[in-house]
């Protein structure tokens, strides 16, 4: 799962839940309550439909006479709601810190959902998306079971990444087996990939295998970086 994991509150105004996902170039984000509980999920979908942008839409006279009046009250502030709280599904489907990589992709599938929050006792601890199952999948076929010390270099190097000024590292999916570290995700420079590396190997790591790929100038394609290091 990621680990860092960019959420708003409640009453997080619409207007500022647009601009994170912009600026933090997401799709969603859970909404979590003043004592961590997950209570939420906005997601682009859920703001498709708003008077800013001329896309409200009206229902037909039928559907209004048919609906259910609580139905039509939700509709309505999910609409024109000025806060996180108004426009938010819910209820979220989550999965707990130990669930398998096989109940969280049937989750993905048949609730036909791009991500799932991962709870501890109700309070997010993480964000496991189809791209984290992917990029576990090609690690898992390119290397044998993933072990404890696995685990703890890979939360060493997590760490690594999230202490380095110049890497945002909420872009960037870790996963390690049979003591090969693996980098998934985009970085904004070359330079920025190079404090990546230079983090991943300052936290102990001895062999590196970066699939980062670099954002390129308009007009050219990604650039990824491919190569291993040994250290």
């Amino acid at each position: 799962m990621t680990t860092r994991v960019w959420f708003v509150g409640p009453e997080t105004t619409v207007g500022e839940v647009v601009r994170r996902l912009i600026e933090r170039r997401i799709s969603a984000m859970p909404v979590v309550d003043d004592d961590g509980v997950l209570v939420g999920m906005v997601s682009e979908g859920d703001l498709i439909r708003r008077p800013e942008l001329g896309t409200e839409g009206l229902p037909s006279w039928a559907s209004y006479v048919l609906d259910d009046p609580a139905q039509r009250a939700t509709h309505y502030r999910k609409i024109h709601g000025l806060e996180a709280k108004d426009v938010m599904s819910k209820p979220v489907w989550t999965v707990e810190e130990h669930a398998t990589l096989g109940e969280i992709a049937e989750l993905l599938e048949t609730r036909r959902i791009k991500r799932v929050p991962v709870v501890r006792n109700g309070r997010l601890v993480g964000v496991v998306s189809r791209a984290n199952l992917l990029h576990g999948f090609a690690t898992s076929q390119a290397q044998n079971a993933v072990t404890a010390a696995d685990r703890e270099l890979r939360a060493v190097v997590t760490d690594s990444l999230v202490q380095h000024p110049g890497v945002q590292d909420e872009f960037i999916n870790v996963t390690v087996a049979a003591g090969v570290v693996h980098l998934w995700g985009i970085v904004s420079t070359q330079a920025e990939l190079d404090a990546a590396r230079a983090a991943v190997e300052r936290a102990g790591a001895t062999v590196v295998d970066s699939h980062l790929r670099v954002l390129s100038p308009a007009g050219s394609s990604p650039r990824v970086d491919t190569a291993a290091a040994d250290g």
